[in-house]
């Protein structure tokens, strides 16, 4: 068992706090309390552990850290056996190490040497405090404090811990400190609490270690924070294992810097960025330029004149001026969609567009400068019978029309009253969810900065806000699939509210509230990711399941392959497991079906993983297409399993 304080522990508040001695952790007269005191009734667990530095000061121009360790309840830990201070580090400011240089963090040395006080605190004192480097009590110091994975002497389980704090020079809180970016933007897309590369989970303790004073020392200069964390994320620049990292980081980032750089009133140095121009950073995306040669650049050995050409303006709207110049494409028109199923099975959709103050147009008018309208039409919300090619269900194919490329109208399609309209070929409507037809709608419009431009061979193009509508033939309200379990916040926080998805392939559907069909109480939409099941059907996409290509499985499989997505919380806010009721089998490999629900966990889970046999749950694993649908309903995984996004793997008997 932990050993640990019966009362709660409020840590210290406030930045003058952090010069007081630590009170009311279980001596009777209210100091620290001796080493060997009982600590009160033991914890059971520690499921999380929480460090803070409650006390710096200095002897002989060495700090002393108290450091205090407590669990999920905030209750204080003893006998932790692996902490460290990993870094202890100064920062140099701007251009103290040379003109035009940025501030810049000093290593000074690390430590293991610390006493546990028996009560929760531990006090470090640095025996290895480099003795070359000046301590400077007029600059911000730093320290980095890392707990790796044990065991407490009873042998309770201790997980990793890590957490950077600034102080002046006289352990107060900090006059200045260099936070460009916030650890909360990275946990947008990194899982909170687990390692990216090293052991590292928090973008400060990443910077203590990748300074350029680390780099230099190395003969690296790639490996400080500023160049290596450009490097990862765009893909101008081969790195990493098999050259995936910037491949995929590039893919979520789409080369726009205010995904990761968000300004905030929390971050004092939000701009330092483009106020602050290095060849360090300049270098780690423009990679056709050598400073020191003159190539693709004015020959230039160090920093001292970039900003005389780079100013603050000028180099925040180069870097943001091309999401800037996309917003503004975006906003100036929009689309509404009907769709009305006909007692020939076919449907007929009508396509309005509307300007950027929400007023209806004349298609006509803008006709000339849209790339590519594009729509995808399937029947069945919840389980879509009309396959990426001919379904095994239906025979039928999901309907593909583009109803206007390059400008021009393509057949079938004509323009009635200023709106675009188009009757589908006969569609297998049936009762219940196939009662529902569905059409995902993409814009694409030629563009040039800010401005829509007709179309020609060579043009730029913006992808548009995409759409979504509903019909049914039976004239009844249609079915709709459920979007309840995925905050569609979260994929904006990841991707961005510009990202245009599948754009190449498609004419690019973007991100945005206009994809939605339901709304709250307030009437606010409620935006989904539901359209994508058009094309991600439950037999898949072009290669016919072998991808496991169907929605339900193929956000796992993308998200799982490039290791961004490690935690359901991530995604999901809920599980409706109720949705599951009106789904039928899904295509896992080549010609081959699984019931829904097996489908779905074997996305992320190797089937011989689960630990019991799938057939006796139910389940057809890889059987043929009628044989697992007709099984659809019969899996009994819910009788014992009742996950949640935070505990998915939770049995209830």
């Amino acid at each position: 068992m932990m050993n640990a304080q019966t009362t709660k522990i409020a840590l210290l508040l406030a930045a003058s706090a952090v010069t007081m001695a630590l009170t009311g952790c279980g001596g009777s007269d209210g100091n620290d309390g001796n080493p060997g005191e009982p600590g009160g009734e033991p914890a059971g667990s520690i499921h999380k552990l929480n460090l803070d530095i409650t006390k710096v000061n200095y002897e002989n121009d060495s700090p002393v850290v108290t450091v205090f360790a407590t669990n999920e309840d905030d209750l204080p830990i003893v006998g932790l056996a692996n902490l460290e201070i990993k870094k202890a580090l100064q920062l140099i400011p701007q251009g103290a190490t040379g003109p035009g240089n940025s501030a810049n963090w000093q290593g000074l040395g690390s430590s293991k040497n610390y006493v546990d006080n028996k009560n929760g605190s531990y006090t470090f004192k640095f025996d290895t405090f480099d003795s070359n480097k000046v301590f400077n009590t007029q600059l911000t110091q730093r320290f980095n404090v890392v707990s790796a994975a044990g065991k407490l002497p009873d042998g309770t389980s201790v997980p990793v811990a890590e957490m950077v704090e600034d102080f002046d020079g006289q352990g107060n809180a900090p006059l200045y400190t260099k936070n460009i970016v916030s650890h909360e933007v990275c946990t947008t897309c990194h899982v909170e609490g687990e390692k990216i590369y090293h052991q590292a989970t928090e973008v400060e303790t990443c910077i203590s270690c990748h300074t350029q004073e680390f780099a230099d020392g190395r003969g690296k200069p790639h490996v400080t924070f500023s160049h290596l964390i450009h490097n990862v994320h765009n893909a101008n620049k081969a790195w990493g294992k098999n050259n995936k990292v910037p491949e995929v980081a590039q893919h979520i980032v789409q080369d726009n810097c205010q995904v990761c750089h968000v300004e905030s009133d929390m971050l004092t140095e939000a701009k330092n960025w483009s106020r602050i121009p290095t060849m360090e950073v300049c270098s780690s995306c423009h990679v056709d330029i050598d400073f020191a040669a003159g190539k693709g650049h004015s020959q230039q050995l160090d920093n001292s004149n970039c900003v005389a050409c780079h100013n603050s303006d000028w180099t925040a709207e180069l870097h943001t001026g091309k999401t800037a110049e996309k917003k503004a494409v975006m906003a100036q028109l929009g689309m509404s969609a009907t769709l009305a199923g006909q007692e020939d099975n076919t449907a007929v959709l009508t396509v309005s567009v509307f300007d950027k103050d929400g007023n209806a147009i004349d298609a006509a008018t803008v006709q000339d400068k849209i790339k590519r309208l594009e729509t995808v039409t399937n029947v069945g919300p919840n389980f879509p019978i009309m396959g990426y090619n001919k379904s095994p269900g239906s025979g039928a194919a999901k309907i593909a029309k583009d109803l206007v490329k390059d400008g021009a109208l393509q057949a079938g399609v004509t323009l009635v009253d200023g709106k675009l309209v188009f009757t589908t070929p006969a569609l297998p409507f049936g009762a219940g969810d196939t009662d529902t037809a569905f059409t995902f709608i993409g814009l694409e419009m030629c563009s040039t900065g800010t401005s829509l431009t007709a179309c020609t061979v060579d043009s730029a193009t913006t992808s548009m806000k995409a759409e979504l509508a509903f019909g049914t033939k039976s004239g009844n309200a249609p079915s709709m699939r459920h979007v309840n379990s995925v905050n569609f916040n979260t994929c904006q926080g990841c991707h961005s509210d510009t990202f245009e998805i599948h754009k190449g392939h498609h004419s690019g559907f973007v991100m945005t509230e206009q994809v939605s069909h339901a709304k709250d109480a307030n009437g606010k939409a409620i935006v989904g990711v539901d359209a994508c099941v058009a094309c991600h059907t439950p037999d898949g996409t072009y290669a016919s399941g072998a991808n496991k290509g169907a929605f339900e499985m193929k956000l796992h499989v993308i998200h799982g392959e490039q290791g961004v997505i490690k935690e359901c919380t991530q995604c999901h806010n809920d599980f409706n497991l109720d949705a599951f009721k009106v789904k039928g089998a899904l295509a896992t490999s080549a010609g081959k079906y699984t019931t829904p629900i097996t489908a779905t966990c074997t996305s992320c889970h190797a089937p011989e993983s689960i630990g019991h046999g799938l057939e006796n749950m139910g389940a057809i694993v890889n059987g043929d297409y009628v044989q697992a649908n007709q099984a659809a309903q019969s899996e009994t995984c819910f009788y014992c399993h009742k996950p949640t996004p935070t505990d998915h793997t939770q049995v209830k008997m």
